[in-house]
């Protein structure tokens, strides 16, 4: 008897140390839970704080890439990154004459592989301050860190803070974005 009640301890300990594994791994993003089982689009399609993210993956016909093996790491801008932009700007880019265009801004915003923020911050420690991203589209950004943040650069000069790091998939990495980066 002594013997089952020690199993069915050690059993009940393997389970609850299993179940906050996986809950450690999943974080919340826009009152989301973001399951690392679940690819890029399939989690971000919860988020209350992406859906102008995720209509724009939709108009840009994206859908399908970022569902893909990857992996990927995506700085993904919130809802109130977008708006930020001017008046008009997404409405101009949702529309499929600017498809090119809208891809061109999303894949900006990917880049192959997966680098969560610990990558991140030892290349930029490396580069000594600022290292250089090289983005899906083709285009560089710039990671830097202010104030134990991490910031990516465009080429234009506007940054972005990352809001929350390393939201985990099974086909990449997110991080989400306080500003829309352009090409």
């Amino acid at each position: 008897m002594k013997s089952f009640k020690t199993i069915t301890l050690l059993f009940s300990c393997i389970g609850l140390m299993a179940v906050t594994h996986v809950s450690a791994q999943t974080k919340m993003v826009g009152g989301a839970p973001m399951y690392p089982s679940k690819d890029i689009v399939s989690n971000a399609v919860n988020s209350k704080d992406h859906t102008t993210l995720v209509a724009a993956v939709k108009a840009a016909g994206l859908v399908e890439t970022l569902q893909g093996d990857g992996p990927f790491t995506v700085f993904a801008p919130t809802n109130s990154a977008f708006e930020k932009l001017p008046e008009g700007t997404v409405a101009t880019l949702l529309k499929p004459e600017n498809k090119s265009k809208l891809q061109a801004v999303l894949t900006y915003h990917v880049v192959a592989g997966k680098y969560n923020a610990k990558d991140l911050m030892k290349w930029i420690k490396k580069g000594k301050g600022m290292a250089e991203l090289t983005t899906v589209n083709g285009g560089k950004l710039t990671a830097m860190m202010e104030n134990d943040m991490i910031m990516i650069k465009d080429g234009s000069g506007n940054v972005s803070t990352m809001t929350i790091a390393d939201v985990n998939q099974s086909n990449g990495v997110i991080h989400v974005v306080d500003t829309v980066v352009l090409p």
